[in-house]
């Protein structure tokens, strides 16, 4: 039985997301669907990449994972599947799968050449791409559905600056608890600290000068910072929501900066 995760902004209200479903379930009835969220902002690619990147090594070997962001057709739509560190990933190509793979190369990659259905010209997701997922799910080759290709289209997210004794970054992402991560990573952290002691500082005056193992390491209400399961760097409150409390928000006006001291 086939596995297939959804990762999509359509929401919680209308029946875009049920129709999904259902077209899945009458392509491939004993298919199992996970849902990752569908609470991503309409049309954020970066969004959706962190969360799809920090989500789907959870599940097992040769899952198949739709991404339904700005799938919209389009004169020079272009449609793609990928297989990347043993899972397959089917979506759009507007950018989404540079940032997946962040550098490294896809073990596998295709433009899809199923012919859309005219009747789900507006809808993608449950026609070219459901198609498209069941048809791996059920052990189907890339090459079957689509045509090899080389790369697909580029997108950058802002990265963190840095030198000798300083890291810049950038809230990029905050979680359902309030839980501020920033586009610092535990290897350039360590990479830049080398055992030294520390200073972030964010907003105008705020500073944390110790990384916690966990939230509870400080008394309620109290700032913190440590690397979560991502393995980036968060900015956080036991048992309170920091986004809120602290004015972290994920965009590029929220600078975080660490110093190191020798």
């Amino acid at each position: 039985m086939g596995v297939i995760t959804l990762t999509t902004d359509l929401g919680h209200k209308d029946f875009y997301q049920a129709a999904l479903k259902g077209s899945l379930i009458s392509e491939l009835p004993d298919v199992r669907i996970v849902d990752i969220t569908h609470e991503i902002p309409a049309f954020n690619i970066p969004r959706a990449a962190f969360v799809l990147a920090n989500a789907y090594h959870y599940f097992p070997k040769k899952t198949v994972h739709i991404i339904g962001i700005n799938t919209l057709f389009h004169e020079g739509s272009r449609y793609v599947a990928m297989m990347y560190n043993d899972h397959f990933f089917v979506g759009a190509d507007n950018g989404i799968f540079s940032l997946l793979l962040n550098g490294d190369k896809p073990q596998e990659l295709v433009e899809l050449n199923l012919i859309q259905d005219l009747r789900y010209l507006h809808f993608p997701l449950a026609d070219i791409l459901t198609k498209s997922a069941c048809h791996i799910a059920k052990g189907g080759k890339l090459t079957e559905i689509g045509n090899s290709i080389d790369q697909t289209v580029e997108k950058v997210t802002l990265q963190p600056i840095y030198d000798n004794d300083t890291i810049r970054g950038n809230v990029v992402y905050v979680d359902a608890f309030g839980n501020a991560i920033t586009n610092i990573s535990k290897e350039l952290f360590n990479r830049v600290q080398k055992g030294r002691s520390f200073t972030l500082y964010f907003k105008r005056s705020e500073t944390i000068t110790n990384l916690s193992w966990n939230y509870n390491e400080v008394t309620e209400g109290e700032k913190l910072c440590l690397f979560g399961i991502s393995n980036y760097l968060e900015i956080a409150m036991n048992k309170a929501n920091a986004s809120q409390l602290l004015g972290l928000f994920d965009d590029e006006s929220h600078i975080i900066r660490i110093e190191f001291h020798n």
